[in-house]
Protein backbone atom coordinates (compact mmCIF):
# COMPACT_ATOMS: atom_id res chain seq x y z
CA UNK A 1 0.00 0.00 0.00
CA UNK A 2 1.20 3.71 -1.11
CA UNK A 3 -0.49 6.83 1.60
CA UNK A 4 -0.04 10.26 0.05
CA UNK A 5 -0.21 12.51 2.98
CA UNK A 6 -0.11 16.07 3.55
CA UNK A 7 -1.49 17.20 0.25
CA UNK A 8 -2.45 21.04 0.34
CA UNK A 9 -5.38 20.72 -2.31
CA UNK A 10 -6.48 17.24 -3.34
CA UNK A 11 -8.23 18.28 -6.78
CA UNK A 12 -11.33 15.93 -7.34
CA UNK A 13 -14.22 14.86 -10.13
CA UNK A 14 -17.98 14.65 -8.71
CA UNK A 15 -18.81 13.28 -12.35
CA UNK A 16 -19.08 9.86 -12.04
CA UNK A 17 -17.64 9.65 -15.45
CA UNK A 18 -16.24 11.75 -18.53
CA UNK A 19 -16.76 13.90 -20.50
CA UNK A 20 -17.69 17.24 -18.37
CA UNK A 21 -18.96 20.28 -20.00
CA UNK A 22 -18.16 22.10 -17.31
CA UNK A 23 -15.97 22.84 -14.14
CA UNK A 24 -19.29 23.13 -12.03
CA UNK A 25 -17.96 19.02 -10.82
CA UNK A 26 -14.77 20.11 -9.59
CA UNK A 27 -14.18 19.96 -5.64
CA UNK A 28 -10.93 20.09 -3.61
CA UNK A 29 -10.20 18.93 0.08
CA UNK A 30 -7.45 21.07 1.65
CA UNK A 31 -4.93 19.01 3.96
CA UNK A 32 -5.99 15.37 2.15
CA UNK A 33 -4.53 11.70 2.01
CA UNK A 34 -5.12 10.00 -1.02
CA UNK A 35 -4.15 5.50 0.00
CA UNK A 36 -3.33 3.37 -3.15
CA UNK A 37 -3.36 -0.50 -2.95
CA UNK A 38 -1.06 -3.38 -4.43
CA UNK A 39 -2.64 -2.92 -7.80
CA UNK A 40 -2.42 0.28 -8.31
CA UNK A 41 -5.59 1.39 -7.81
CA UNK A 42 -7.39 4.45 -5.39
CA UNK A 43 -8.61 2.91 -2.16
CA UNK A 44 -9.73 5.94 -0.18
CA UNK A 45 -8.94 9.33 0.17
CA UNK A 46 -10.28 12.60 2.12
CA UNK A 47 -8.95 14.94 5.13
CA UNK A 48 -5.60 13.86 6.00
CA UNK A 49 -6.73 13.48 9.78
CA UNK A 50 -8.99 10.48 8.67
CA UNK A 51 -6.34 8.62 7.43
CA UNK A 52 -5.22 5.57 9.02
CA UNK A 53 -1.92 4.57 7.70
CA UNK A 54 -0.13 0.96 8.96
CA UNK A 55 3.80 1.13 9.54
CA UNK A 56 4.48 -0.80 6.56
CA UNK A 57 2.71 1.79 4.11
CA UNK A 58 4.76 3.34 1.92
CA UNK A 59 4.36 6.93 2.30
CA UNK A 60 4.71 9.83 0.05
CA UNK A 61 4.90 13.42 1.75
CA UNK A 62 3.09 16.10 -0.95
CA UNK A 63 4.49 18.71 1.42
CA UNK A 64 1.87 21.10 1.29
CA UNK A 65 1.61 20.63 -2.43
CA UNK A 66 -1.10 20.36 -4.41
CA UNK A 67 -2.27 16.87 -6.04
CA UNK A 68 -3.98 16.52 -9.75
CA UNK A 69 -5.17 13.18 -11.81
CA UNK A 70 -2.36 12.13 -13.89
CA UNK A 71 -2.20 14.69 -17.30
CA UNK A 72 -3.33 12.66 -20.46
CA UNK A 73 -1.81 13.74 -23.97
CA UNK A 74 -4.45 12.88 -26.37
CA UNK A 75 -3.14 14.03 -29.56
CA UNK A 76 0.75 14.08 -30.33
CA UNK A 77 3.15 13.00 -33.11
CA UNK A 78 5.89 11.99 -30.44
CA UNK A 79 7.16 9.06 -32.82
CA UNK A 80 9.16 11.20 -35.71
CA UNK A 81 12.74 11.81 -37.26
CA UNK A 82 14.42 15.05 -38.40
CA UNK A 83 13.75 19.02 -37.33
CA UNK A 84 12.05 21.88 -39.72
CA UNK A 85 13.84 24.77 -37.90
CA UNK A 86 14.23 26.25 -41.51
CA UNK A 87 10.69 26.06 -41.44
CA UNK A 88 9.85 27.94 -38.47
CA UNK A 89 12.20 30.57 -39.69
CA UNK A 90 10.01 30.88 -43.19
CA UNK A 91 6.63 31.56 -40.97
CA UNK A 92 8.42 34.39 -39.27
CA UNK A 93 9.37 35.95 -42.64
CA UNK A 94 5.96 35.37 -43.59
CA UNK A 95 4.77 32.34 -44.94
CA UNK A 96 2.07 30.34 -43.69
CA UNK A 97 1.98 26.71 -42.91
CA UNK A 98 -0.33 26.14 -45.76
CA UNK A 99 1.60 27.57 -47.79
CA UNK A 100 5.12 25.91 -46.89
CA UNK A 101 2.87 22.58 -47.37
CA UNK A 102 1.86 23.60 -51.06
CA UNK A 103 5.22 24.54 -51.86
CA UNK A 104 6.70 20.50 -50.68
CA UNK A 105 7.54 21.15 -47.23
CA UNK A 106 5.45 20.51 -43.65
CA UNK A 107 4.64 16.91 -43.11
CA UNK A 108 6.58 15.82 -46.63
CA UNK A 109 9.67 17.02 -45.06
CA UNK A 110 9.01 14.90 -41.77
CA UNK A 111 8.55 12.15 -44.11
CA UNK A 112 11.58 11.78 -45.78
CA UNK A 113 13.36 11.91 -42.53
CA UNK A 114 11.18 9.01 -41.13
CA UNK A 115 11.15 6.62 -44.18
CA UNK A 116 15.54 7.35 -43.78
CA UNK A 117 14.93 6.30 -40.22
CA UNK A 118 15.03 2.70 -38.75
CA UNK A 119 12.32 1.55 -36.00
CA UNK A 120 15.08 1.60 -33.56
CA UNK A 121 16.30 4.84 -34.60
CA UNK A 122 12.54 6.25 -34.37
CA UNK A 123 12.32 4.49 -30.63
CA UNK A 124 15.47 6.01 -29.25
CA UNK A 125 14.22 9.91 -30.92
CA UNK A 126 11.25 8.85 -28.78
CA UNK A 127 12.59 7.82 -25.76
CA UNK A 128 13.54 11.05 -23.92
CA UNK A 129 10.98 12.99 -25.22
CA UNK A 130 8.82 10.83 -23.58
CA UNK A 131 10.81 10.99 -20.30
CA UNK A 132 10.54 15.04 -20.27
CA UNK A 133 6.76 14.63 -20.90
CA UNK A 134 6.82 12.14 -17.93
CA UNK A 135 8.18 15.28 -16.51
CA UNK A 136 5.50 17.24 -16.67
CA UNK A 137 3.24 15.41 -15.53
CA UNK A 138 1.94 13.55 -18.33
CA UNK A 139 1.01 9.66 -17.40
CA UNK A 140 -0.84 8.73 -20.82
CA UNK A 141 0.38 9.34 -24.29
CA UNK A 142 -1.85 9.17 -27.51
CA UNK A 143 1.23 8.30 -30.87
CA UNK A 144 0.09 8.52 -34.32
CA UNK A 145 1.77 7.01 -37.24
CA UNK A 146 1.57 9.33 -40.21
CA UNK A 147 4.81 10.57 -41.19
CA UNK A 148 5.92 6.73 -43.21
CA UNK A 149 3.22 7.17 -45.77
CA UNK A 150 3.61 3.84 -47.30
CA UNK A 151 2.89 0.34 -45.79
CA UNK A 152 6.33 -0.67 -43.70
CA UNK A 153 7.06 2.98 -42.89
CA UNK A 154 3.58 3.34 -41.63
CA UNK A 155 4.05 0.12 -39.30
CA UNK A 156 7.74 0.83 -38.42
CA UNK A 157 6.21 3.95 -37.26
CA UNK A 158 3.11 2.19 -34.92
CA UNK A 159 5.77 -0.60 -34.17
CA UNK A 160 7.54 1.57 -32.59
CA UNK A 161 5.13 3.60 -30.56
CA UNK A 162 4.39 0.03 -29.11
CA UNK A 163 7.52 -1.08 -27.87
CA UNK A 164 7.66 2.64 -26.33
CA UNK A 165 4.98 1.41 -24.22
CA UNK A 166 7.10 -0.94 -22.50
CA UNK A 167 10.28 0.81 -22.33
CA UNK A 168 8.95 4.03 -19.82
CA UNK A 169 6.43 4.04 -17.67
CA UNK A 170 3.48 6.49 -20.20
CA UNK A 171 1.17 4.94 -21.23
CA UNK A 172 1.02 4.80 -25.09
CA UNK A 173 -1.93 4.41 -26.98
CA UNK A 174 -1.51 4.25 -31.35
CA UNK A 175 -3.51 5.82 -33.66
CA UNK A 176 -3.38 5.29 -37.44
CA UNK A 177 -2.87 8.00 -39.78
CA UNK A 178 -1.63 6.85 -42.87
CA UNK A 179 -4.41 9.81 -44.20
CA UNK A 180 -2.42 12.71 -43.34
CA UNK A 181 -1.39 13.61 -46.18
CA UNK A 182 -0.74 12.52 -50.08
CA UNK A 183 3.02 11.45 -50.86
CA UNK A 184 4.73 12.44 -53.55
CA UNK A 185 4.90 8.92 -54.98
CA UNK A 186 1.29 9.37 -55.26
CA UNK A 187 0.36 12.92 -56.38
CA UNK A 188 -0.95 12.05 -59.31
CA UNK A 189 -2.77 8.72 -58.17
CA UNK A 190 -4.49 10.22 -55.30
CA UNK A 191 -7.23 6.96 -55.40
CA UNK A 192 -4.60 4.81 -55.51
CA UNK A 193 -3.04 6.09 -52.36
CA UNK A 194 -6.33 6.00 -50.65
CA UNK A 195 -6.99 2.35 -52.10
CA UNK A 196 -3.50 1.44 -49.93
CA UNK A 197 -4.73 3.61 -46.81
CA UNK A 198 -7.86 1.35 -46.31
CA UNK A 199 -6.39 -1.89 -48.25
CA UNK A 200 -5.87 -5.28 -45.90
CA UNK A 201 -2.04 -4.63 -46.66
CA UNK A 202 -2.11 -1.78 -44.59
CA UNK A 203 -5.05 -1.18 -42.75
CA UNK A 204 -5.51 -4.77 -42.13
CA UNK A 205 -2.07 -5.72 -40.74
CA UNK A 206 -2.39 -2.93 -38.23
CA UNK A 207 -5.11 -3.75 -36.90
CA UNK A 208 -4.02 -7.88 -36.46
CA UNK A 209 -0.86 -6.30 -34.98
CA UNK A 210 -2.50 -4.83 -32.89
CA UNK A 211 -0.88 -1.56 -33.09
CA UNK A 212 -3.53 1.46 -32.94
CA UNK A 213 -7.08 1.50 -31.53
CA UNK A 214 -7.92 4.72 -33.46
CA UNK A 215 -8.17 5.59 -37.07
CA UNK A 216 -7.43 9.40 -38.05
CA UNK A 217 -7.60 11.91 -40.90
CA UNK A 218 -6.68 15.27 -41.97
CA UNK A 219 -9.19 16.66 -43.58
CA UNK A 220 -8.03 19.28 -45.11
CA UNK A 221 -8.32 21.78 -48.18
CA UNK A 222 -4.65 20.80 -48.19
CA UNK A 223 -5.18 17.38 -47.66
CA UNK A 224 -7.76 15.08 -47.99
CA UNK A 225 -11.42 16.02 -49.07
CA UNK A 226 -15.00 15.04 -47.12
CA UNK A 227 -15.50 12.43 -49.42
CA UNK A 228 -12.26 10.73 -48.70
CA UNK A 229 -11.89 11.14 -45.30
CA UNK A 230 -15.80 9.38 -44.71
CA UNK A 231 -14.11 6.66 -46.87
CA UNK A 232 -11.28 5.91 -45.03
CA UNK A 233 -12.79 6.60 -41.30
CA UNK A 234 -15.73 4.07 -42.19
CA UNK A 235 -12.92 1.53 -43.62
CA UNK A 236 -11.16 2.05 -40.37
CA UNK A 237 -14.43 1.55 -37.92
CA UNK A 238 -15.49 -1.62 -39.97
CA UNK A 239 -11.99 -3.05 -38.86
CA UNK A 240 -12.61 -1.92 -35.74
CA UNK A 241 -10.79 1.29 -35.13
CA UNK A 242 -12.92 4.32 -33.76
CA UNK A 243 -12.77 7.12 -35.92
CA UNK A 244 -10.60 10.68 -34.72
CA UNK A 245 -10.10 13.27 -37.33
CA UNK A 246 -8.03 16.57 -38.14
CA UNK A 247 -10.49 18.90 -38.23
CA UNK A 248 -11.66 22.32 -39.30
CA UNK A 249 -7.53 23.80 -38.86
CA UNK A 250 -7.42 25.70 -41.51
CA UNK A 251 -10.44 26.19 -43.68
CA UNK A 252 -14.15 25.06 -42.80
CA UNK A 253 -14.65 22.41 -45.52
CA UNK A 254 -17.25 20.64 -42.82
CA UNK A 255 -14.79 17.93 -41.23
CA UNK A 256 -17.00 18.85 -37.60
CA UNK A 257 -19.69 17.48 -39.04
CA UNK A 258 -18.18 14.57 -40.95
CA UNK A 259 -17.07 13.73 -37.31
CA UNK A 260 -20.31 13.79 -35.63
CA UNK A 261 -21.63 11.68 -39.01
CA UNK A 262 -19.49 9.09 -38.57
CA UNK A 263 -19.23 8.59 -34.97
CA UNK A 264 -15.38 10.29 -34.15
CA UNK A 265 -14.61 9.77 -30.63
CA UNK A 266 -13.28 13.23 -31.26
CA UNK A 267 -12.54 15.72 -33.39
CA UNK A 268 -8.98 18.17 -32.72
CA UNK A 269 -7.97 21.13 -33.71
CA UNK A 270 -11.47 22.94 -34.23
CA UNK A 271 -10.09 26.59 -35.50
CA UNK A 272 -12.34 27.44 -37.89
CA UNK A 273 -15.48 25.51 -36.65
CA UNK A 274 -18.94 26.97 -36.88
CA UNK A 275 -22.08 26.76 -35.67
CA UNK A 276 -23.47 23.92 -37.55
CA UNK A 277 -20.26 21.50 -36.39
CA UNK A 278 -20.79 22.63 -32.70
CA UNK A 279 -24.40 21.63 -33.41
CA UNK A 280 -23.54 18.12 -35.09
CA UNK A 281 -20.64 17.40 -32.71
CA UNK A 282 -23.05 17.89 -29.82
CA UNK A 283 -25.67 15.85 -31.12
CA UNK A 284 -23.68 13.06 -31.54
CA UNK A 285 -21.83 13.30 -28.40
CA UNK A 286 -17.78 13.71 -30.20
CA UNK A 287 -15.88 15.39 -28.04
CA UNK A 288 -13.68 19.42 -29.12
CA UNK A 289 -10.03 18.41 -28.91
CA UNK A 290 -8.19 22.12 -28.45
CA UNK A 291 -4.25 22.34 -29.16
CA UNK A 292 -3.83 25.86 -28.11
CA UNK A 293 0.34 25.24 -28.28
CA UNK A 294 -0.64 24.47 -31.98
CA UNK A 295 -2.17 27.92 -32.88
CA UNK A 296 0.26 29.24 -30.42
CA UNK A 297 3.28 28.10 -32.32
CA UNK A 298 1.65 29.16 -35.74
CA UNK A 299 1.07 32.58 -34.40
CA UNK A 300 -2.52 31.98 -35.99
CA UNK A 301 -5.87 32.37 -34.29
CA UNK A 302 -6.97 29.82 -31.16
CA UNK A 303 -9.91 27.15 -31.29
CA UNK A 304 -13.28 29.41 -29.63
CA UNK A 305 -12.91 27.21 -26.77
CA UNK A 306 -15.70 29.73 -25.12
CA UNK A 307 -18.08 29.31 -27.57
CA UNK A 308 -17.49 25.70 -27.71
CA UNK A 309 -17.58 25.43 -23.92
CA UNK A 310 -20.96 27.61 -23.88
CA UNK A 311 -22.70 25.55 -26.20
CA UNK A 312 -22.15 22.39 -23.92
CA UNK A 313 -19.72 20.89 -25.52
CA UNK A 314 -16.98 19.03 -23.41
CA UNK A 315 -13.55 19.83 -24.45
CA UNK A 316 -9.90 18.48 -24.20
CA UNK A 317 -6.52 19.57 -24.33
CA UNK A 318 -3.66 17.97 -25.72
CA UNK A 319 -0.15 19.30 -26.76
CA UNK A 320 -0.20 18.11 -30.57
CA UNK A 321 3.25 17.56 -30.10
CA UNK A 322 5.11 17.81 -33.68
CA UNK A 323 8.12 18.25 -35.14
CA UNK A 324 6.59 21.41 -37.62
CA UNK A 325 3.09 23.16 -36.27
CA UNK A 326 3.41 22.41 -32.60
CA UNK A 327 7.31 21.72 -31.06
CA UNK A 328 5.97 21.85 -27.33
CA UNK A 329 6.20 18.92 -25.17
CA UNK A 330 4.68 20.46 -21.78
CA UNK A 331 0.89 20.04 -21.77
CA UNK A 332 0.97 22.36 -18.58
CA UNK A 333 2.54 24.96 -20.74
CA UNK A 334 -0.75 24.45 -23.52
CA UNK A 335 -2.99 24.39 -20.28
CA UNK A 336 -1.67 27.55 -19.59
CA UNK A 337 -2.33 29.23 -23.26
CA UNK A 338 -5.53 28.25 -22.97
CA UNK A 339 -6.09 29.88 -19.57
CA UNK A 340 -4.20 33.25 -21.50
CA UNK A 341 -5.14 32.96 -24.76
CA UNK A 342 -8.72 31.41 -25.08
CA UNK A 343 -9.95 32.11 -21.80
CA UNK A 344 -10.38 28.75 -20.19
CA UNK A 345 -10.45 28.71 -16.22
CA UNK A 346 -7.49 26.57 -14.49
CA UNK A 347 -10.42 24.67 -13.40
CA UNK A 348 -11.76 23.95 -17.38
CA UNK A 349 -8.07 23.07 -18.38
CA UNK A 350 -7.41 20.54 -15.95
CA UNK A 351 -10.39 18.83 -16.85
CA UNK A 352 -9.94 19.03 -19.98
CA UNK A 353 -6.23 17.66 -19.65
CA UNK A 354 -7.21 14.70 -17.78
CA UNK A 355 -11.15 13.25 -17.87
CA UNK A 356 -12.28 14.68 -20.82
CA UNK A 357 -8.69 14.09 -22.99
CA UNK A 358 -8.96 10.28 -20.88
CA UNK A 359 -11.99 10.35 -22.44
CA UNK A 360 -11.17 10.98 -26.18
CA UNK A 361 -8.67 7.93 -25.99
CA UNK A 362 -11.90 5.54 -24.57
CA UNK A 363 -10.09 5.32 -21.02
CA UNK A 364 -12.44 8.03 -19.39
CA UNK A 365 -13.53 5.02 -17.12
CA UNK A 366 -10.01 4.18 -15.75
CA UNK A 367 -8.21 7.35 -15.53
CA UNK A 368 -7.98 10.62 -15.50
CA UNK A 369 -9.70 11.02 -12.20
CA UNK A 370 -9.19 10.80 -8.70
CA UNK A 371 -12.46 8.19 -7.26
CA UNK A 372 -12.11 5.03 -5.45
CA UNK A 373 -11.39 2.17 -7.76
CA UNK A 374 -9.81 4.07 -10.70
CA UNK A 375 -6.02 3.55 -11.82
CA UNK A 376 -3.55 5.89 -9.60
CA UNK A 377 -1.96 8.06 -12.04
CA UNK A 378 -0.91 11.02 -9.87
CA UNK A 379 0.89 13.98 -10.16
CA UNK A 380 1.85 16.05 -7.17
CA UNK A 381 3.32 19.75 -7.28
CA UNK A 382 5.17 22.12 -5.46
CA UNK A 383 2.43 24.95 -5.53
CA UNK A 384 -0.28 24.50 -2.98
CA UNK A 385 -3.03 24.83 -5.81
CA UNK A 386 -4.77 24.22 -8.98
CA UNK A 387 -4.76 28.58 -9.83
CA UNK A 388 -1.06 28.60 -8.87
CA UNK A 389 0.13 25.88 -11.06
CA UNK A 390 -0.88 27.92 -14.21
CA UNK A 391 -0.34 31.01 -12.74
CA UNK A 392 3.33 29.66 -12.67
CA UNK A 393 3.88 29.37 -16.34
CA UNK A 394 7.81 29.83 -16.59
CA UNK A 395 8.95 26.81 -14.81
CA UNK A 396 7.81 23.34 -14.31
CA UNK A 397 5.91 22.77 -11.02
CA UNK A 398 5.85 18.94 -11.14
CA UNK A 399 7.46 17.35 -8.29
CA UNK A 400 6.54 13.69 -8.03
CA UNK A 401 4.67 11.31 -11.00
CA UNK A 402 3.26 8.41 -9.94
CA UNK A 403 2.04 6.10 -12.48
CA UNK A 404 -0.09 2.86 -11.60
CA UNK A 405 0.08 3.10 -8.42
CA UNK A 406 4.16 3.62 -8.31
CA UNK A 407 6.31 6.53 -8.45
CA UNK A 408 7.73 7.15 -11.79
CA UNK A 409 9.00 10.71 -11.59
CA UNK A 410 10.88 12.07 -8.45
CA UNK A 411 11.99 15.70 -9.42
CA UNK A 412 14.34 15.60 -5.68
CA UNK A 413 15.52 11.94 -5.86
CA UNK A 414 16.73 13.20 -9.64
CA UNK A 415 18.52 16.37 -8.28
CA UNK A 416 20.04 14.96 -5.14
Amino acid sequence: MLVIRNIGELVLFDADAAPMVNSAALRRINDAYVTVDEHGRIVTFGPDADCVALDWFEVVDAEGGCVVPGLVDFHTHTVFAGTREHEFVMRIEGRSYAEIAEAGGGIKTTVKSVRAASEDELVNLALPRLHRMLGYGVTTVEIKSGYGLSVEDELKMLRAAKRLNDLQPIEVVGTYLAAHTVPAEYTDNREAYLDLVCSDELMGRVVNEGLAEFCDIFTERTAFTIDESRRVLLAGKEQGLIPRLHADQITQIGASKLAAEVGAMSADHLETIDDAGIDAMKSANVIAGLLPGCSWYLGVEQAPARKIIDAGLPVALATDFNPGSSVVESLPLCMNIACTQMKMTPAECLIGATANAAAAINRGQRLGAIREGMQADLVILDVPNLERWMYEAGRNCVRTVIKNGRVAFDRDARNS
